[in-house]
C-alpha cells in the first residue's frame, strides 16, 4: 500500500524543479537568453566587439518587455530596471560620441559606460527573474 502511494505521489507530479507551475515558457525562454548573452557578452573582445554586444541584448530585451507586457506582469520593479537600462545606453552611446572613434578602447569613460550598462543588464534580469516567479493573482488559478 505504500509504495502504491509512492507511485501515485511520483505519477502526479512530486518533482524537484524550480519552475512555478504557471510557466511563463516563453518568458523563461527570453530571460535564459538574455541571461546567456549578457554572459557572453564583451568577453574579452575589444570595445568595438563590446558595443555590438550590448546592442544585441537590445533585441533579447525588447522581446522580454513584449512577453511581459503579453501576460500583463508590468509593475514598477520592472519598469524601473528598464529605465536604468535606457539611462545606461544613453551614457554609452554619448561616450561612444565624445571618444576619438566609436569604437576606441583607450577612451576610459567608454568602458566606464559598457561596464554600467552591463551592470544595468544585470539589475533588469533580476526583476525579470522576479516577475516570472511571483505568482499570479489567485494563485495561478485564473487564466492570464
Amino acid at each position: 500500500m505504500a509504495s502504491v502511494a509512492m507511485l501515485v505521489a511520483l505519477a502526479t507530479g512530486c518533482r524537484n524543479d524550480a519552475t512555478p507551475a504557471w510557466g511563463y515558457p516563453e518568458l523563461e525562454a527570453t530571460v535564459g537568453s538574455l541571461s546567456r548573452a549578457l554572459e557572453e557578452a564583451c568577453d574579452g573582445t575589444a570595445s568595438d566587439g563590446c558595443s555590438d554586444d550590448l546592442d544585441r541584448l537590445d533585441t533579447l530585451a525588447e522581446r522580454a518587455f513584449a512577453e511581459v507586457l503579453d501576460h500583463r506582469l508590468l509593475d514598477a520593479g520592472y519598469v524601473e530596471a528598464r529605465s536604468e537600462v535606457d539611462r545606461a545606453r544613453e551614457f554609452r552611446l554619448a561616450a561612444a560620441a565624445q571618444a576619438r572613434s566609436p569604437h576606441d578602447p583607450d577612451y576610459l569613460p567608454l568602458g566606464r559606460a559598457m561596464a554600467a550598462e552591463r551592470l544595468a543588464y544585470r539589475g533588469l534580469l533580476a526583476e525579470l527573474e522576479r516577475i516570472r516567479a511571483t505568482p499570479p493573482p489567485r494563485d495561478g488559478m485564473e487564466p492570464v
